[in-house]
This record gives C-alpha cells, structure tokens and sequence, in this order.
C-alpha cells in the first residue's frame, strides 16, 4: 500500500511539474495577440505598396499622356509651318 500511494504522490508531482512549466494564459493570450498584431501590420504596409505602386502607375500614365500630347502639339506645329511654307511657294 505504501509503495503504491508513492506512486500516485511521484506521478501526480511529476504531472503537476509539467503543468507548471507551460505557458500562463496571459502569455499564451500576449502571444497570440501580438500574431494578430502583427499580421495588421503586414496588411497595411501591403495596403501601403499597393496604394504606392498605383500612385506611381498613374504617374507614368500622366508622363505618357503629357509627351504624346507634346508630340501631337509639335507635329500639329510642324504641319502648320509646312503648310505655310507650301502657301509661300504656291504664290510665288
């Protein structure tokens, strides 16, 4: 009987050892909120690329639309000083 209950007492000790050297629920609660925090973080600097690179796209569309407007504007010049220099002739 003796060896038996110091068993129970050496096996409910060692169980109670195990149990004590996991984490506390405060630490397994700050854990898992700083996982959620940092996965917020990760969303907006994501957000934030996103928002930068369409920044940027649309920049590159404007730059583009404002050298082919350039390019509509000298050609349109070109063509007016061709057909002015082509009128000189025709009364010469």
């Amino acid at each position: 009987m003796k060896k038996s209950i110091s068993i129970v007492a050496v096996a409910v000790l060692a169980t109670s050892m195990f149990v004590a050297c996991g984490p506390s629920k405060a630490e397994l609660e700050a854990k898992a909120k700083a996982a959620e925090d940092s996965a917020k973080q990760v969303a907006q600097a994501d957000s934030i690329a996103k928002a930068e690179e369409a920044a940027k796209m649309a920049a590159a569309e404007a730059q583009k639309a404002d050298s082919l407007a350039q390019v509509a504007k000298a050609d349109s010049i070109a063509k007016a000083e061709e057909a002015a220099k082509g009128g000189k002739k025709g009364k010469k």
